[in-house]
């Protein structure tokens, strides 16, 4: 029986729509249920940010996670496919009526995504002060504790409504499926098998 991590919300959902296409029948957790057995497979739900853990320490042999949380953790995972859905931009937000300027002596950049913010301005030679914040991170530039921010955007709406705008994408991001290294060679005909069935059904996706 494969393990499979999926994040609570849309991510984990669409994943569990992708099994129903698959395999028929209802691919749903219960209410407050935490483990779903269906299928052969074992699904466990967790949050976003615990799925590559789960995986990584092979508490679960298969997951479902955003490539920004993959990039921003950096744990030794098989890739496995990219799901299409999910679809989001890493960005840089500031003040609205403001325009992006890197040259300015000292920068302070608010953020939950430590590396890929880091890999970001170091990259080009970009000197700055990183503030790590676990939420609200809109609230950093209004108040001075920032001169901008690196966050996840999806429409940017949030941004707006907070006097910010998204200035500059850093990177794309989609769900990616991804696998724990033993269990990949362990389970590897299945993994596999799964992983073409997969891609049968996001080819048929509209």
């Amino acid at each position: 029986m494969l393990r499979i991590a999926l994040p609570k919300g849309r991510i984990g959902d669409d994943a569990l729509g992708l099994f129903e296409k698959i395999f028929g029948g209802e691919f749903r957790f219960g209410p407050r249920k935490l483990i779903l057995e269906r299928g052969g497979f074992r699904f466990l739900r967790v949050r976003n940010q615990d799925v590559p853990t789960y995986v990584y320490h092979q508490a679960a042999d298969l997951g479902v996670v955003g490539l920004d949380l993959l990039e921003e953790r950096r744990l030794d995972l098989i890739r496995l496919l990219d799901l299409g859905f999910g679809r989001c931009s890493v960005s840089i937000g500031i003040r609205q009526g403001e325009s992006l300027d890197f040259s300015r002596p000292s920068l302070k950049v608010a953020t939950k995504l430590e590396n890929i913010t880091r890999d970001f301005f170091s990259k080009r030679a970009i000197p700055v002060e990183i503030i790590k914040l676990y939420g609200s991170i809109e609230l950093a530039p209004l108040v001075g504790l920032a001169d901008m921010i690196v966050d996840i955007v999806e429409t940017g709406e949030t941004m707006r409504q907070n006097g910010l705008y998204p200035a500059l994408s850093i990177m794309e991001s989609s769900a990616y499926l991804v696998a724990n290294r033993n269990s990949f060679y362990d389970h590897k005909g299945a993994i596999l098998r799964l992983r073409a069935q997969i891609e049968e059904v996001l080819r048929g996706s509209p």
